[in-house]
């Protein structure tokens, strides 16, 4: 039986010495997707930070494996180009670097070819006319001056293009009006297959109407308290969190 493709073991994490993640375990095998919900400050973006590497995300104790290789001493980069893929709420603009630019690069790092400029262009082409996005948006500098929707819509074409093993999706309905939400799922289903996997991580439902999740995980305290399948958000939905959230509330099922 094949490995899974994450599994994150009694994981403790801290950031400038404050603990944020206390103890959490979770399994992710190809083919399934995930959703990761919870209120504010209950560890779901420090968990994406933590499994991509991020330097100021302390591993305390616990383990992250990818195929059943411990990662701890794998660099960002060498995550990514090994299949891990964060998609980030909030993307920093880069002026200067042209997004087309900014594609290749990255594309080379990860497939370790660097495609023919003509094959390269007609992928970033299709994959751009599948998100609606303008031809023109290739040339224009990294997140400078993007809205909320052209930087999420950005997050995804790295994503249709880099093919990652794993995706970690931080919050990437924030900022989107209705057609943009239906554009980015489109997106991040179209990631799915049986040697792919998705985790999404949301405060709400709404992107769960468009990307459907056979499991949901819900985060509080730096631990998940409660998992279960798509219903569960259903009644996050409805309840919110207060009731779920505590340790004897929260008791895993």
């Amino acid at each position: 039986m094949a490995a899974p493709l994450i599994e994150i073991k009694d994981l403790h994490v801290s950031i400038e010495g404050k603990k944020i993640l206390n103890g959490l375990t979770l399994t992710v095998n190809a083919g399934e997707t995930h959703a990761i919900m919870g209120p504010n400050g209950s560890g779901k973006s420090t968990l994406s930070y933590a499994v991509m590497g991020h330097p100021k995300y302390k591993i305390e104790s616990g383990q992250i494996l990818y195929r059943g290789e411990d990662i701890a001493g794998w660099a960002p980069n060498e995550r990514a180009v090994k299949g891990l893929f964060l998609a980030f709420q909030y993307p920093v603009a880069v002026p200067g670097v042209s997004v087309i630019n900014f594609l290749r690069s990255i594309l080379k790092n990860r497939r370790g070819v660097d495609l023919p400029l003509k094959e390269f262009r007609k992928e970033l082409k299709d994959n751009m006319k599948a998100l609606q996005m303008d031809s023109a948006f290739a040339n224009r500098y990294l997140n400078d001056g993007f809205s909320g929707g052209e930087k999420k819509r950005l997050e995804i074409l790295q994503m249709a293009l880099l093919k990652p093993s794993v995706a970690f999706l931080d919050e990437m309905d924030s900022g989107l009006d209705i057609d943009a939400l239906r554009i980015v799922s489109e997106g991040i289903n179209r990631l799915s297959s049986p040697e792919h996997a998705v985790v999404v991580i949301t405060h709400y439902q709404r992107l769960l109407d468009y990307v459907k999740p056979g499991f949901v995980h819900v985060l509080a305290g730096g631990r998940i308290v409660r998992s279960g399948g798509p219903d569960l958000a259903l009644e996050l939905e409805k309840k919110g969190y207060e009731w779920i959230a505590s340790p004897v509330a929260g008791a895993a099922s």
